[in-house]
């Protein structure tokens, strides 16, 4: 197993190192002290199987703009952040920027490895605090076992597609066709589907069911 961990701060990449060599019995970590070294790398490493990125790096590509070009430049390749901030709006931001995990920094060594497992399985991982963490939500946000179960219709799934890449419902209408009165009855119905109670908590539930990272589902599907 090939990973490539992307941190300015030499002390964090050699605790990520030592962290993921749990992940098998053979572990070869790559490390870069920014994009531009870590691209390089990419570009001649061909088996790497995981890209764990600094959220806030400095100087150069950091932030969205920096999981936007590995996702472009490297699709197959999935990309977890890993940042010293932890909030809501930060995570959705990552999430619907294509990133396939977003672990905090003050994670045990034991979470980001289970999270990562998870990511290597094809998941897509999230600290179940931010769950928690957005204004008004319960202490525990619903968390259906699948897309299936949750008993939408294909627009239904399509618009919840959109709300995880965080497209106001404006856009919604326009990318589909439909009216902003029919939008507006869909997304209350996916929010009652996923039992949340915003569109924050609504995208972050579709982010750990795997939506959100790639193209929207049946973009010419028929019906309202």
């Amino acid at each position: 197993m090939k990973l490539l961990v992307v941190d300015d701060h030499s002390l964090i990449r050699e605790a990520v190192r030592h962290v993921v060599q749990a992940l098998a019995d053979a572990v070869t970590v790559l490390t870069a002290a920014g994009c531009d070294e870590g691209f390089v790398i990419a570009e001649r490493e061909s088996e790497l199987e995981l890209l764990l990125l600094d959220f806030n790096l400095r100087g150069g590509l950091s932030g969205v703009a920096a999981i936007k070009a590995w996702r472009q430049r490297h699709p197959a390749l999935p990309v977890v952040v890993l940042s010293s901030a932890e909030d809501h709006t930060t995570v959705l931001a990552a999430m619907a920027a294509g990133a396939a995990g977003f672990i905090p920094k003050a994670s045990s060594n034991e979470v980001m490895v289970s999270a990562l497992r998870l990511v290597l399985a094809g998941g897509k991982y999230l600290p179940a605090e931010v769950l928690a963490r957005d204004a008004g939500a319960p202490s525990r946000v619903a968390e259906p076992a699948s897309v299936e179960s949750l008993g939408l219709s294909p627009r239904q799934l399509e618009v919840l597609e959109l709300i995880a890449r965080g497209k106001p419902n404006k856009i919604i209408c326009d990318e589909l066709g439909l009216a902003e009165r029919t939008v507006k009855a869909h997304v209350t119905e996916v929010l009652r589907a996923l039992g949340v109670s915003s569109r924050t908590q609504a995208a972050l539930a579709a982010a750990r069911l795997g939506l959100g990272g790639g193209p929207t589902a049946n973009p010419h599907q028929p019906g309202s």
